[in-house]
């Protein structure tokens, strides 16, 4: 199980993510009350603005403080890391 922090100290697993989004648009907000009406909405804002929005093959939305680019980033560093050793 391969974790990343997304935010204040907050880890989920990358192997249950399914995409990374911008919390702007109208079917991301659908998506985001949908999931609070069901109870499978995680708030790891702390407080602050939701920059990126988490959506897990479970069907849980997590929100995160952290821009969708640099929770990318932290995705692909830990693939990388996992590919790399393998070799």
């Amino acid at each position: 199980m391969k974790l990343i922090n997304i935010g204040f100290g907050n880890l989920i697993n990358v192997d249950r993510v399914v995409a990374v989004v911008s919390p702007e648009s109208a079917p991301v907000k659908r998506v985001m009350q949908d999931a609070r009406e069901k109870g499978m909405l995680i708030d790891a804002t702390c407080g602050r603005k939701t920059m990126a929005v988490i959506i897990a093959d479970s069907g849980h939305v997590v929100l995160s403080a952290l821009q969708p680019e640099m929770m990318a980033n932290r995705l692909g560093d830990s693939s990388f890391e996992e590919e790399s050793g393998n070799e």
